[in-house]
């Protein structure tokens, strides 16, 4: 059966033409399908005897020899004549991998079932203005950034966890999963997306409807909180409570789960972007200096902290003087980059009762706190266990 499937894709991939998935074949385009089909899909079963015959008839009124083409086929076969390749889908994706995709603000992660993580790369796309082409698509498109001339600009496509800009999203999901299956075509996989808890039902159409353009054969969205606490390890099937809270880069998911379901979930929009922008923002306006991007996360991430730290740290910042225009370096403490991210952190606290570093929270509400082993993967790991468990998919999918 595989073998012979193997023969059908690759004589139907030979018709697949610039017109798009929706094509509807010719009779003569749709005949080497039939074919196909009685090698591969009845398995040595008695092939339709339906074909496409050209004929030669006269026109019956005899006022003219001109000629006609007709062509016969039998009732049990016309439907080849509107065959499309996304009826054909589901077959294609036998031989592909299915990948659990944590479509991240910052960064996307694929996990493929067989391999494990094969993709873990920035949320960044590089095209070219003057073509529309893409130039460049995750680390190097990053690396791109503030570096190109004016005609070739970076975007990242997501913004707040959810699309901003749905063609370069259709093109970074279908970069990414041609990665993840190693450059090969014809590839339908079944996909399993991880999206913020609060999101629209218009946001929601936007993921699937990227993925499938994408040329996925199947599409199911789960929530990140969810997905977190699986790949945490926590025990989300029994009936205790579990708390999780995942703060990304555009969003910050809490939810509360028991027994497979999530009781309460709430999803704030003030997560890693907001706190690089507060590290800018206060930099600017007490030395005067611009940062990029770039610059502030590399500051969050070694000195930045919500809770003060039992040893001070301190480290050198380059940026542009604002007043001079001249590049200039400053030292700043953690002290500094902790009020930077105060109004973030007590929004966090305020809004979900929850905060950005565990010693904080156990004061604020009183509860023991652990740290995921692995937090920055740990809703692709929870999506990848998706991929073995259907029964539990099916329970907690996004409508």
């Amino acid at each position: 059966m595989r073998c012979r499937s193997l023969i059908f894709l690759r004589e139907l991939l030979n018709l697949e033409c610039k017109d798009g998935p929706n094509k509807i074949f010719s009779a003569d385009q749709a005949q080497p399908i039939i074919d196909a089909i009685g090698r591969s899909v009845m398995c040595g079963q008695p092939r339709p005897h339906g074909r496409f015959d050209n004929k030669r008839t006269v026109d019956p009124t005899g006022r003219s020899s001109e000629l006609s083409i007709t062509r016969k086929v039998f009732m049990h076969t016309e439907w080849a004549m509107r065959l499309s390749l996304d009826n054909l889908r589901p077959l294609a994706s036998l031989f592909s991998e299915d990948l659990a995709i944590d479509l991240g603000t910052v960064n996307t992660r694929v996990y493929a079932r067989s391999r494990g993580i094969v993709v873990n790369e920035p949320s960044a796309v590089a095209l070219d203005d003057s073509t529309g082409e893409v130039q460049a698509v995750g680390k190097e498109a990053k690396e791109m950034l503030g570096r190109t001339p004016s005609t070739i600009r970076v975007v990242k496509p997501l913004k707040d966890g959810v699309i901003a800009d749905f063609k370069v999203t259709e093109k970074m999901l279908s970069y990414f999963m041609q990665k993840a299956h190693q450059r090969r075509t014809l590839v339908h996989p079944r996909v399993i997306i991880s999206v913020p808890s609060e999101i629209t039902q218009v946001e929601k159409r936007a993921v699937t409807d990227s993925a499938y353009r994408a040329k996925a054969a199947e599409v199911h969205l789960v929530e990140q909180a969810m997905m977190a606490a699986i790949g945490a390890g926590l025990p989300v099937t029994q009936p205790g409570g579990n708390l999780v809270v995942d703060i990304g880069g555009g969003t910050t998911d809490v939810a509360l789960i028991s027994m497979s379901g999530i009781v309460y979930s709430r999803s704030l929009r003030i997560a890693g972007n907001h706190m690089d922008e507060a590290i800018m923002n206060y930099l600017k306006r007490k030395y005067n200096l611009l940062i990029g991007e770039r610059t502030a996360e590399q500051i969050k991430i070694e000195i930045g902290s919500a809770y003060a730290l039992e040893k001070p740290m301190t480290m050198e910042i380059k940026g542009r003087s604002l007043i001079e225009g001249v590049p200039k370096t400053i030292t700043v403490d953690d002290s500094e980059i902790r009020e930077a991210l105060s109004e973030s952190v007590s929004a966090v606290v305020s809004a979900i009762r929850v905060a950005l570093e565990h010693k904080r929270i156990r004061e604020e509400i009183g509860l023991p706190v652990c740290i995921a082993d692995d937090p920055l993967c740990s809703v692709v790991l929870g999506t990848a266990k998706l991929l073995n468990d259907f029964r539990l998919l099916r329970r907690i999918a996004v409508d």
